[in-house]
């Protein structure tokens, strides 16, 4: 049976009565709090203790205080544009009566950067570290509301999971922007192509990677950094259409200074409880759809529902998939990048295509207010300040962005693989439906590293299905497995059926080659991956929904031993605790609830 938007979200609201409930009460318990006017005078003094003498004045006589929390630093490009919007934001805080410290700051590793690598472990479990440095920077109860400065694959989660802690609060998300168009996705995807093949040198890689990454901003291809911000526009956590405009132009740091002026004049109606509902995850999910978004939401967005009291599982997901139309195709789903989608119409236009379609929650409440018609607007410059204007009725490039009533398909770029190998996600929108079924031996594999040797010996010159097991997040953090993406994509393009099946995760890069990803159970809890034999017949059919081995006895087999893992080096030793307690993929990969 198909169901609508609002039976999903219904189901939603009853699955998580009780969760939802008991968190309510706790931020209405905090929100009854004096907060500012409950601390001692050594308390309030240590507080403001470094303000400007004009702030330390403004807090103590009782104006609006925003807590800032950010996510800096100069080594990724995606977050060295926030160095000055801690300057920008308390001196539009001062002239709107208001004032902003910096509360605190939180951790910003980068996928791209330990991609392969071993610090590629702490990855996934960074997010509930930056999420519980959110709650620290505002636990000294200093603050009448909270911007949020981040961007990228886990920092965005991390800080609304830690925000949500402090629900009674408004809070906005303030984004740095994509970096300038660089070098067409199709060359960078055909230069790692022809290294992977050893037809082109280290050199020339590095080449075409930096001309790809090439300044300050978020990267351009459609992952999970983009994808963040696509979720906060459709949470209503964002201005509207603030996601997709370059660091350091005037447009950007007008928004950056209108999101401390709005998050001023934003009342408890619009605290970060009532923004957040089992409403404006579902229109995250359908957002994410939509546009071919990243799967490291599956993981994500059930971890955030979680830390509001609402339970999603996955397969919300897949119902929502089934009603969802998929309007854009931004790469690793197309050529285009995110410049040019925003160009094309961008989040204005999603927005209104899904609300005249009615594929949407529309009763929410939005950092704007009721509603989700505002995000169909889009900001311009007027005299130095934010103006917003009707946002683009029709697409202007519709090989990138098409109408819900002309879609690039029916249905949205995610689905629900179940079977005797448990549950898993596929990304679809960037597979061609030709490659969306693959029944072959598999070859099993502990490490990435044993996949990569034997396609350097030439071995995987056949039809085949990669088994990845032990990468799940209690095994090793479950680090994406995107190295694995150039080789696959030359045995595809040699005309060989492949696919992976794996209990790791890819990326919000994830491309063409069949990927069944987040298999839950996970190999070392026991689940059936770790039963999969070299040469056992995997029937993978993503159009169905099917993954299975055709094993008639494959739980009697006796289970692999999980020995190859070392969790030692680079701070890995320090997540031992994590790691025995984390929640299944499918729950959110989460340490942080019961």
């Amino acid at each position: 049976m198909t169901l609508t938007v609002k039976e999903i979200v219904a189901r939603i609201e009853e699955r998580s009565k009780d969760a939802r409930a008991e968190y309510i009460e706790k931020c209405e318990e905090m929100a009854k709090r004096p907060r500012r006017d409950g601390l001692s005078c050594g308390n309030l003094a240590h507080g403001f203790a470094a303000a400007d003498p004009g702030d330390k004045l403004r807090i103590r006589t009782g104006a609006k205080n925003i807590g800032i929390v950010t996510a800096y630093n100069d080594m990724l490009s995606a977050h060295a544009p926030y160095k000055d919007f801690p300057d920008q934001i308390k001196d539009a805080a001062r002239k709107a009566g208001g004032t902003a410290q910096v509360a605190g700051g939180v951790p910003a590793m980068c996928d791209g950067v330990t991609q392969g690598q071993d610090g590629m472990e702490l990855s996934l479990f960074s997010r509930d570290v930056i999420a519980m440095a959110t709650a620290v920077s505002l636990s000294h109860d200093m603050f009448d509301a909270a911007l949020c400065l981040g961007v990228c694959d886990k920092i965005i989660p991390g800080l609304t999971i830690g925000s949500l802690s402090f629900g009674h609060l408004p809070v906005l998300m303030v984004p740095a922007g994509p970096m300038t168009s660089g070098l067409p996705n199709k060359e960078k995807a055909r230069i790692r192509a022809l290294y992977a093949q050893g037809k082109i040198g280290r050199e020339e890689l590095l080449e075409g990677e930096m001309a790809s990454y090439h300044s300050k901003g978020t990267c351009t291809f459609y992952g999970t950094a983009n994808s963040n911000q696509m979720m906060m526009e459709m949470m209503g956590l964002h201005l509207p259409s603030a996601a997709f405009y370059n660091p350091d132009t005037p447009l950007r740091e007008a928004l950056t200074r209108r999101a401390a002026e709005h998050v001023l004049e934003m009342d408890s109606s619009r605290a970060m409880m009532h923004v957040v509902s089992a409403g404006s995850i579902v229109n995250a999910i359908i957002g994410l759809l939509a546009t071919g978004g990243s799967t490291n939401h599956t993981l994500h967005i059930p971890a955030m529902a979680r830390a509001a009291g609402i339970i999603v599982t996955w397969e919300d997901f897949a119902d929502l998939s089934r009603i969802t139309p998929l309007l854009a195709r931004v790469y690793p789903n197309g050529s285009a990048d995110v410049n040019h989608f925003h160009a094309a119409g961008g989040m204005a236009f999603v927005i209104r295509e899904l609300l005249e379609a009615d594929i949407i929650a529309r009763d929410v409440v939005t950092a704007m207010g009721k509603g989700m018609e505002a995000y169909t607007r889009e900001p311009f410059l007027d005299g130095g300040n934010v103006v917003w204007k009707a946002g683009p009725t029709r697409s202007l490039n519709t090989d990138i962005l098409r109408p819900a009533s002309e879609p690039f398909a029916a249905q949205g770029g995610l689905k629900l693989l179940t079977g005797n190998l448990g549950e898993s996600v596929i990304k679809t929108s960037a597979v061609d439906p030709a490659h969306r079924k693959v029944r072959a031996p598999a070859i099993v594999f502990d490490t990435q590293e044993e996949f990569l040797e034997m396609f350097k010996r030439g071995e995987l010159e056949k039809d085949f299905v990669a088994v990845l097991r032990f990468q799940g997040p209690a095994a090793n953090g479950m680090p994406e497995l995107h190295k694995l993406s150039p080789p696959l994509g030359v045995l595809q393009d040699k005309g060989f059926k492949v696919a992976l099946v794996t209990d790791g995760r890819m990326s919000g890069a994830s491309g063409k080659t069949p990927a069944a990803i987040h298999i839950t159970p996970e190999a070392l809890r026991d689940g059936p991956i770790g039963r999969v034999r070299t040469g056992d017949i995997i029937n993978l059919d993503a159009d169905r929904g099917v993954l299975e081995a055709e094993v008639e006895d494959l739980m009697s087999r006796d289970a692999a031993r999980h020995q190859r893992n070392s969790h030692n080096g680079l701070g890995r030793e320090l997540f031992g605790a994590f790691r025995s307690v984390v929640s299944p993929a499918n729950e959110g990969a989460c340490t942080l609830f019961e």
